[in-house]
């Protein structure tokens, strides 16, 4: 059974079945799937060449605009996105460009493709901060165009959220993850590693004497929320991003490693968004009973619908409608169980959705060791704090032009969660973008 083990879940295209899919295309010339895609792939011209069997093509493509095609393939939203827009689902399925992005991408890997380097540095350094989706795409889109780029980051591995934060059963990590960073590499960016920016060094002391032109901030949102409520502090209450931070990066689902994690036989995960889809999926691997309390109903969840089937499929209860309002505790400090109180859905709120109204007199108990808080993330404060003329808002985010990434502070320019709070790494990635371009503007002007 897949709930027992991290083994990916999902099973991409063979080539007779990408041929297929990429057959029912209709080419279109205003092609609206596009418009749909942050990073802007030509989605039409890849689909013809995996058609045609020219998979090579296909992945040069693809490299024009994007830097993670097998991760994107896997994890991006595609239903809200590329595959939303697609004219076949309006009367059908739309083309499954995500599966046809990863099999290009898989077969890249698996044949030795890597984009090619430039020939020319233009003398230039710039640094990155943070090696997740925005990062490497910054770093890698500045690389194409001859500056000599070094990503500095915090943890001992790169990859940012791809490593620490999405599970092994989504995204493998030696199978898709590292081949990925390395073909950034490949194209002359390095990459440093436990470096923390605003305590080994400043963002001021790269530019001021470090040499470094300009600096890219994409050091995602690790500042775990809380609720505020009773017992939050109780042994055996994680944050999602600690609990998968242990699973993911220093592999506690692994028996040959010695970090183990105080997994939980009785799990109750609260928020319902993708975190906390993975959080859940994988308490349930390491042995746990699994609950998700969320407190609007399903139509509401803002998980993707396939990670909320998949969830469902592996044997997870869903609590909807219903809020937490305390964490019990045994004598010893430790979890023993959640008072969560029921709810129905009022007006719409500032977000556009229903909001939750309590149900007086019923609460009741759920039994737990262990609860796992997936109620999203925030900046960091460090690096804003320790650079002169970064104005932040009152979320921490960095205050940074949307089309260029450019910050308050010359030279400084940011995207991905460290300006929007937690979001989806293709918006990351479509930020990374952003920046780039922003960067070479402003020193192709100095």
């Amino acid at each position: 059974m897949r709930a027992t083990n991290f083994a990916e879940v999902c099973y991409g295209y063979n080539e007779e079945e990408a041929v297929t899919e990429a057959g029912r295309c209709l080419n279109c010339k205003n092609a609206k799937c596009v418009t749909g895609c942050p990073v802007k792939i030509d989605i039409p011209a890849f689909i013809k060449e995996v058609k045609e069997g020219k998979y090579e093509d296909a992945a040069k493509t693809i490299a024009k605009s994007s830097a993670l095609p097998a991760v994107c393939g896997r994890v991006c939203p595609q239903e809200s996105q590329c595959e939303g827009q697609c004219i076949r689902g309006i009367k059908g399925e739309p083309i499954s460009i995500g599966k046809l992005e990863r099999f290009v991408a898989d077969w890249s890997r698996e044949h030795g493709f890597v984009p090619d380097a430039p020939k020319v540095k233009n003398g230039k350094k710039v640094a990155v901060i943070g090696s997740g989706p925005s990062g490497l795409t910054c770093a890698g889109d500045l690389a194409k165009l001859g500056y000599e780029v070094t990503i500095f980051e915090a943890l001992h591995e790169p990859g940012g959220v791809l490593t620490y934060g999405i599970p092994e059963f989504r995204l493998p990590k030696q199978g898709v993850v590292q081949p990925e960073i390395e073909n950034v590499k490949k194209l002359g960016v390095k990459i440093e590693t436990n470096v923390i920016i605003g305590k080994s060094v400043t963002v001021d002391e790269l530019m001021d004497e470090e040499g470094y032109s300009a600096v890219f901030i994409g050091s995602g949102a690790g500042l775990p929320k809380f609720m505020g409520i009773p017992g939050e502090n109780a042994n055996g209450v994680f944050s999602a991003n600690e609990y998968l931070t242990r699973s993911n990066l220093m592999k506690a689902f692994r028996d040959d490693y010695d970090t183990p994690i105080a997994a939980g036989k009785k799990v109750v995960v609260v928020g319902g968004g993708n975190v906390a889809m993975d959080a859940a999926r994988t308490a349930l691997r390491l042995g746990a009973e699994v609950h998700i309390v969320y407190r609007r109903s399903e139509k509401e969840l803002p998980a993707r619908a396939e990670e909320v089937h998949h969830a469902k499929e592996e044997g997870i209860v869903f609590n909807l409608l219903t809020n937490p309002v305390e964490i019990l505790t045994d004598e010893k400090g430790w979890v023993s169980g959640i008072i969560v109180r029921k709810m129905e859905l009022g007006e719409p709120d500032e977000s556009g959705r229903r909001r939750p109204v309590e149900i007086a007199g019923s609460d009741y108990r759920i039994d737990a060791d262990t609860v796992i808080m997936a109620l999203g993330t925030s900046p960091n404060p460090l690096i804003s704090a320790t650079t002169e003329g970064l104005e932040t808002d009152r979320h921490h985010c960095i205050v940074a032009d949307e089309a260029d990434g450019k910050t308050t502070r010359e030279g400084v320019f940011a995207g991905g969660d460290a300006v929007t709070g937690a979001a989806t790494v293709i918006l990351a990635m479509e930020a990374g973008r952003a920046g780039a371009r922003g960067i070479h503007e402003y020193l192709s002007a100095k």
